[in-house]
């Protein structure tokens, strides 16, 4: 389990740039495995209070990252550069999962050029590029069979961190109870130096019983939050709550938050109560008949149309789907006729408890990009113990050639 860490040895925190910051996953992770978080920088001002909030150390600048000059962040930077500087753009332009952006050729697929100018402007030693695997497919523009993906790399190779390494990691492999698969890309500017990537660390995968031990039931729309834990538990419950581990202690406390019920008209909790473990609204359209279809979309308890990542019952003995963005409609409770509470989410992410996702509101449409609330905060986060694999297996590189 993540907890058996290894120790570290070299004489000082590795420094880390936080760029497309979100509301912190990067940071909590590295923060576990001993980085020093120098800047973050962040579109959203949302996911900004929720960064400064949870990390008040790191001068966090809400900004669009293309206006960020040198004068901004010169007087948080070491006089020989940072170590890493972490860049993972929005990936609506890139995902296959149920979005039309994926044909919108606009500006945000050539952000990562953003993450390289940082890292140069910085001396960064190391980039980590982060996004879905959809970005190793996506080309240029209708007209140009280029991938964005070899842009990418030849445009590292001329900013002179032509040595990098690319893997598809998938989180349940590193402790996360979900099937998240994410791409990523190490550079660094030393020609000499061998890359690696972090090694699976969790032999078998955590499910949705065990993340969700010790988080008591909360009833829909009875507007009653929960603030403390059952005596239930679980190896991976512990770890959310250990503030040594995430190097937390300021933030202790006994009470639970963010355990708060939807709201759900009784149309739609007459639809969860139908909907089976593992199966969503897609598979309820299949699997009932046209003239039961057509009765429960009288009363509204089913849709007129058909959406396939809609109220998916998540299985207790399974890890999660994906948790995304929108993972207030995309997800059921396993045995509770509810959506999951912002808690729940977070314990999928591997956030721990003791995280404040004190930015925007609990729920905003998904048109306006300027605000986030907090289910999409968490959904776009990159999972925190994710990142902690690869703050040990990136301090595992340095260690080697400290000298």
């Amino acid at each position: 389990m993540a907890e058996n860490k290894k120790e570290m040895v070299l004489n000082r925190p590795l420094t880390h740039i936080d760029c497309f910051a979100g509301p912190g996953g990067i940071c909590t992770g590295l923060a576990a495995s001993n980085f020093k978080t120098l800047v973050a920088i962040e579109y959203v001002k949302s996911c900004c209070d929720t960064y400064r909030a949870n990390h008040p150390e790191v001068h966090c600048i809400h900004s669009d990252i293309r206006a960020i000059q040198k004068k901004d962040i010169k007087d948080y930077i070491p006089a020989d550069g940072v170590d890493l500087v972490t860049s993972g753009m929005p990936c609506e332009t890139f995902s296959n999962a149920g979005t039309t952006s994926r044909s919108f050729y606009d500006d945000r697929q050539f952000l990562f050029r953003e993450g390289i100018r940082i890292a140069k402007m910085t001396k960064a030693k190391m980039i980590l590029f982060e996004n879905v695997p959809g970005i190793t497919s996506k080309r240029v523009s209708a007209d140009d069979p280029k991938l964005i993906i070899d842009v990418l790399k030849e445009e590292l190779t001329a900013a002179g961190y032509g040595n990098f390494v690319e893997v598809k990691l998938l989180a349940t492999d590193f402790g996360v109870p979900q099937k998240r698969q994410r791409y990523f890309i190490l550079a660094t500017r030393y020609k000499n130096w061998k890359l690696q990537v972090p090694t699976p660390t969790c032999k078998q995968a955590v499910t949705v019983g065990e993340a969700f031990a010790g988080l008591p039931n909360v009833i829909a729309n009875s507007n009653v939050p929960a603030e403390y834990y059952t005596e239930e538990c679980s190896e991976y419950a512990r770890l959310m709550r250990n503030l040594d581990f995430w190097k937390r202690k300021d933030f202790a406390s006994d009470k639970l938050s963010y355990q708060v019920p939807m709201r759900h008209k009784d149309c739609t909790l007459k639809r969860f109560a139908l909907i089976r473990p593992g199966e969503g609204l897609k598979g309820l359209f299949e699997r009932l008949s046209l003239e039961e279809i057509l009765e429960l979309q009288k009363d509204g308890t089913l849709p007129k149309k058909v959406f396939a990542k809609r109220n998916i019952r998540l299985e207790l003995d399974k890890p999660s789907l994906t948790i995304t963005s929108h993972c207030l409609d995309e997800n059921l409770h396993p045995t509770e006729n509810r959506a999951l509470t912002v808690r729940e989410c977070a314990r999928l992410q591997s956030f721990p408890d003791s995280y404040d996702f004190c930015g925007g509101p609990y729920m905003v449409g998904h048109d306006n990009r300027e605000v986030q609330d907090k289910y999409e905060q968490i959904g776009d986060a990159v999972p925190p113990l994710l990142a902690y694999a690869w703050g040990i297996t990136i301090t595992d590189i340095f260690s080697k050639y400290k000298k």
